[in-house]
């Protein structure tokens, strides 16, 4: 995943195209929008909004796993296109998305992979047609563009998790079918195995401040959540429990991020705190570097709000499925949240 060219790209995206159908009012009147549940037999649209996909074979994987799991499969026309690094132009990507939405067949979408770009539809997507056409999307990393865009232009709820190609392991594939088929009210809490130690070791959490609180969960990528601040498509975190995760970034560069959220007011808004995992961000060479426990206490702990950290989030083989925007509760001691109302219609 290169997100800085992701970065540099959306700013030159920002300067040079205008904003499309941003009401400030508007925003401030958001309503949680949930969508149409979905069950086996249904028919998933695979699309590409972002990078491409070099192995061909993963367009059969990510097939094959969605017809494992009970479903149909409608494939986007441009899926298999390549632009540069990108799976077409951000017209035919656009294309892809507007028309999984507008399809009646079409109940649910998930995105083959993430890597960058996302950012550069944003301005092509049709949100009437998605708020009038409300179904699950289902993606991560890069895909943060289009979870925080769509959450906050329509108010509709996405799923924060596993890619096509991603691992469809068994954890991750039981709690797929809590989420959608089962409707289940998730705990999200860590699987912990003990192994030949005294002490459990892997997946772990630390509390950096107890307590319990309710809101609604928002977040993603830091990375690119970040390069969102102070565009029509960064949503509202007033009174929200704020998620993060990462992946091969320099504890310096997830400092900057940080530092981004503060100035921009985020992290004054919100109430809570989960950040997931951030893999391959450790300090490298030069005149001393910050952890990343040591930029999280510099950054959380002065809210005083309940945060916790460790949270099976992120570029890893079992995580979460977290449906973005809707109510959780979260306990910070515990390490869990748990979703508080039903996410579809």
């Amino acid at each position: 995943m290169n997100k800085r060219n992701f970065i540099k790209s959306f700013g030159l995206l920002a300067v040079t195209t205008p904003f499309l159908g941003f009401d400030s009012k508007q925003s401030m009147e958001l309503r949680t929008l949930l969508p149409k549940s979905i069950q086996k037999g249904d028919t998933v649209g695979i699309i590409s909004p972002s990078a491409a996909t070099a192995d061909r074979m993963e367009f059969t994987y990510a097939k094959e796993a969605m017809g494992a799991l009970g479903f149909k499969v409608k494939l986007g026309e441009n899926l298999q296109n390549r632009f540069g690094h990108l799976a077409g132009t951000d017209e035919e990507r656009a294309k892809d998305l507007n028309s999984m939405f507008a399809d009646d067949e079409v109940k649910a979408l998930i995105c083959i992979r993430g890597g960058s770009g996302a950012a550069r539809i944003l301005p092509l997507i049709d949100y009437k047609k998605i708020k009038a056409n409300p179904k699950p999307l289902l993606g991560y990393s890069d895909i943060t563009a289009l979870l925080c865009a769509i959450y906050s232009q329509t108010g509709l709820i996405t799923f924060h998790g596993q890619n096509g190609t991603g691992s469809w392991n068994s954890f991750n594939v039981k709690q797929f079918e809590k989420v959608f088929f089962e409707k289940e009210l998730v705990t999200f809490q860590n699987e912990q195995t003990k192994g030949d130690d005294l002490v459990i070791k892997g997946n772990r959490i630390q509390t950096l401040r107890g307590g319990i609180v309710e809101g609604k969960i928002l977040g993603g990528n830091l990375t690119v959540l970040s390069a969102l601040s102070g565009t029509p498509y960064y949503p509202d975190f007033k009174d929200s429990i704020l998620f993060i995760e990462d992946i091969g970034e320099d504890p310096y560069r997830i400092d900057r991020m940080m530092s981004t959220l503060q100035l921009n007011g985020t992290l004054a808004k919100i109430k809570g705190f989960i950040f997931g995992q951030c893999s391959g961000c450790t300090p490298g060479g030069g005149y001393g570097a910050f952890t990343v426990d040591q930029i999280m206490d510099h950054y959380i702990l002065p809210l005083k709000i309940p945060a916790y950290t460790g949270a099976m989030i992120g570029h890893i083989p079992k995580q979460f499925i977290i449906p973005v925007g809707a109510k959780v509760k979260m306990d910070a001691d515990a390490g869990t949240f748990s979703i508080l109302e039903q996410v579809f219609s």
